[in-house]
């Protein structure tokens, strides 16, 4: 029984459920009940006083977000790299005031107000259908026993995280399903400070080619390297990383065993930028190193330029739920440029290399080396 006809039944009672006695509106009460099975006091106000009147009010607040604004939505969402809806909120003034920049902005200025108008929990909703699954792959680390007893352990508490300089590397294994024989591995740098991204592709997993390719990415930094922490694999644990590290004044830490959240920094990265990207498949020889060395000239600068990232501040636990307060999403380059520990040379110098990127060239310059890097996985 549809609503409606519910209501014209109630409207058909009403003048003789007003006339009748106490006793018989009792009777047609009960059996107004038992046909409509609504609530016993519901039933009697509309034998009473009809059905309530519906008042259409607008939406206060409510922004007509259509298709169009979707779309364009999804399309910088597709591009940033899917960002989260509170970094994508900080990311979409960069994306348009870079486009501007170069000329490529095609949107309609009603679209891009709309864009910007846009709160990050709207940005979430617009966007979940069209979010997907990712998986996870395999772990390679091995452990490195000698002169564990030299190198101090740091945990996830110790870094000074004010000052750019003090850094995390990891190893990320491009093995596919299977760590027989040899693979390209990728060597990953995060600054704990301003989080700047770095890495380097590796042909073989070895000390000397993990410490070739550190010795490079040192001088990617747009700051001097002061410390490096890593896990306990002995491509890092080893003597002659140590010799390098006390010779050039780096301090060398490494986490403890089996205590992932000690290199919390560098494990994000590698799952967020690394695994969102070049994905679980396997790849190995020099033609694949160089493809995917290809693929990080444009994958970093297109990380530490335009995508915006949030630190922890603080946490604390309120009996069984632990509340985290995060600070306003902010790329790497504008943690640089706000820090007052790198030099103002370091800082123009980012400067002038932000004013000739184009978002927009810059990510279609990555996808298609991607597409080629991609075409090389053994299957």
């Amino acid at each position: 029984m549809t609503r409606e006809s519910k209501h014209e039944l109630s409207a058909a009672l009403r003048s003789a459920y007003r006339r009748a006695s106490k006793a018989e509106k009792g009777r047609i009460l009960d059996q107004f009940v038992l046909v409509t099975g609504y609530h016993r006091k519901y039933a009697s106000s509309l034998l009473k006083h009809g059905p309530p009147k519906r008042v259409d009010r607008p939406r206060v607040g409510h922004t007509p977000y259509g298709i169009i604004v979707v779309q364009a939505l999804t399309a910088i969402w597709e591009r940033s790299g899917h960002l989260c809806g509170k970094r994508l909120h900080a990311f979409l003034p960069l994306w348009i005031e870079a486009l501007e920049r170069s000329g490529n902005l095609s949107y309609e200025p009603q679209v891009v107000e709309l864009l910007l108008s846009m709160s990050p929990a709207t940005i979430d909703r617009k966007l979940k259908p069209a979010r997907r699954l990712r998986h996870r792959g395999r772990s390679t680390t091995r452990r490195g026993t000698w002169l564990k007893s030299q190198i101090p352990v740091r945990t996830f508490a110790d870094w000074d995280d004010t000052c750019p300089g003090f850094t995390e590397i990891d190893l990320v294994a491009h093995c596919g399903t299977s760590t027989r024989g040899e693979y390209l591995n990728t060597l990953s740098m995060v600054d704990v400070a301003t989080q700047w991204f770095e890495s380097q592709a590796v042909t073989y997993r070895s000390q000397r080619e993990v410490f070739v390719a550190l010795d490079q990415l040192r001088y990617q930094f747009p700051f001097p390297l002061k410390g490096i922490d890593s896990d306990n694999d002995s491509v890092f644990i080893n003597a002659h990383l140590v010799r390098y590290c006390q010779r050039e004044g780096i301090t060398f830490t490494r986490s403890r065993p089996y205590k992932k959240n000690d290199q919390a920094h560098v494990e994000q990265k590698n799952g967020s930028v690394i695994r969102n990207l070049i994905w679980h498949d396997r790849y190995e020889g020099l033609e694949a190193t160089q493809a995917l060395n290809d693929v990080y000239e444009c994958l970093c600068p297109w990380i530490n330029f335009f995508q915006p990232s949030m630190k922890l501040v603080e946490k604390h636990r309120v009996g069984s739920k632990v509340h985290k307060k995060y600070d306003t999403p902010q790329t790497p380059y504008q943690r640089v440029q706000a820090s007052p520990d790198v030099s103002e040379e370091d800082k123009l110098a980012l400067r002038q290399l932000f004013l000739t990127l184009d978002p927009l060239q810059l990510r279609k310059e990555l996808d298609r080396r991607l597409e080629a890097f991609w075409d090389l996985a053994i299957r």
